[in-house]
């Protein structure tokens, strides 16, 4: 079994020929493709991949401790209510703020570098320029003591956040070549597992403090980004290529027809329920612990979860992703993450107890393991145009970030009004179950 990231025996790079792939600037980065819109041949390096792994992980500690952290932390020493739903709701509506300008964000950032022809490349200039307004944010935010306020600056990271991933998530695209895409991927999900865990433990260990936490996360973010910004060369779009960028066609570009192009309607359809049902599952999982299990050692126990969970995600998306470049295969791989996360929910409803929450965090981390990885490779191979493939994956992404930026709010709707962490739970195992059912509508993907 060769390295998912050595040559194969077919790879046209293999005989050292530049022109056998289309590729005229191979000795600067063999996956910068001359021809922006060509679809890759050349498998890239372990280099390409560690600086792409290394910059997902500055991205995903800037992105998720905040969240699950400093700004959970930040809201609540603003409010004086001791209802905890009322915490909930106010990080709700400041995250469903934020998840409205990422919705924007995401596909005019996408539809934007697919134009751009700076000398630097389509994609760099919005990776570097998304990364320092998500660094700067989150230093500012962490200056904030009014709600408005953190509410302002967080959707200002955010926006840095969406400019930065619609940016290098589409490079997965631009110069991986379909047969590596799930591996590649994976070094999208692994990283978001580890950055979590890493986040938390710096800004509760070391960076304690409000302001000190938020300006580690950017300082980390800048520090983890530039070596991939700076190193990894990257191809301008070919003047008088796309059509000028207007509202209208802007506008237009949101829709792409199901009826035209079904596969990438059923895809991206079964990552939005897939993603509302996740978020949700584990969202309120601090919550649960306490008022759900009663647990006196909540904090220490949710600690112990979020291990386990990173664990298993880890080595789902690595080993998933490689394993579904080897046998050609994605929509299987996905339909039972799905289910995975369903079945995980179903337990966290049916079995409200610790041991058991232990074993749902683990299946819940095998079946978002092998989504994020494999997932995103799927949806790299159903885009409609390759001329428009970073406005398309922005639509992509939304699929991912909204769900999660709404998830508070909808959770606590849900268990104050509905059928407490029962319902909650039960919710999400529907949400899985429907994303695993669409993603088996998929036709052109095995």
């Amino acid at each position: 079994m060769t390295h998912p990231t050595g040559p194969g025996p077919a790879d046209p790079a293999a005989s050292g020929n530049p022109a056998a792939s289309g590729n005229t600037t191979a000795s600067a980065n063999p996956a910068a493709s001359a021809n922006p819109t060509a679809e890759p041949v050349r498998r890239v390096g372990g280099a390409w991949i560690a600086l792409f792994g290394t910059a997902w992980l500055g991205v995903w500690m800037a992105q998720l401790t905040p969240v699950q952290l400093l700004l959970p932390l930040q809201v609540e020493a603003q409010l004086t209510t001791a209802h905890w739903t009322d915490s909930v709701v106010a990080f709700g509506v400041i995250s469903a703020i934020a998840g409205a300008f990422a919705l924007l964000t995401f596909p005019l950032t996408g539809a934007l570098s697919d134009r751009t022809t700076s000398r630097f490349g389509r994609r760099r200039p919005w990776i570097a320029g998304g990364t320092l307004l998500f660094a700067a944010s989150l230093v500012l935010l962490g200056l904030q003591h009014d709600l408005v306020l953190v509410g302002v600056f967080w959707s200002l990271a955010i926006i840095g956040f969406c400019v930065l991933s619609a940016a290098l998530t589409a490079l997965i695209s631009d110069q991986v070549p379909v047969g590596q895409r799930g591996f590649a991927s994976s070094f999208i999900s692994a990283p978001q597992a580890v950055g979590l865990i890493l986040g938390v433990l710096l800004a509760t260990a070391l960076f304690t403090g409000q302001f000190l936490g938020y300006t580690a996360m950017a300082v980390l973010l800048v520090v983890l980004v530039a070596p991939f910004c700076l190193w990894v060369p990257d191809t301008a779009a070919g003047r008088g290529g796309l059509p000028p960028l207007t509202l209208r066609s802007l506008v237009e570009g949101f829709w792409v027809s199901p009826r035209a192009h079904p596969d990438f309607g059923w895809t991206l359809l079964s990552r939005v329920l897939v993603n509302i049902g996740n978020a949700l599952g584990t969202t309120l999982l601090l919550y649960f612990l306490m008022f759900g299990l009663n647990d006196p050692n909540a904090e220490d126990d949710l600690l112990v979860l979020i291990v386990i969970y990173t664990v298993f995600v880890v080595l789902a998306s690595m080993i998933a992703g490689a394993l579904s470049d080897r046998l050609a295969r994605r929509r299987v791989f996905v339909l039972a993450a799905a289910v995975l996360q369903a079945l995980a929910a179903l337990l966290l409803a049916f079995v409200p107890d610790l041991t058991v929450t232990m074993v749902a965090a683990a299946l819940l981390g095998l079946g978002y393991g092998s989504f994020l990885s494999v997932d995103q490779a799927l949806a790299t191979q159903v885009l409609p145009d390759p001329a428009s493939r970073g406005k398309d994956l922005g639509i992509m992404n939304i699929a991912t970030a909204v769900p999660q930026a709404v998830a508070p709010l909808v959770g606590a709707a849900v268990v104050t009004w509905v059928g407490g962490f029962t319902g909650l739970f039960l919710v999400s195992a529907i949400f899985g179950f429907a994303g695993a059912l669409a993603v088996s509508r998929v036709r052109s993907v095995r």
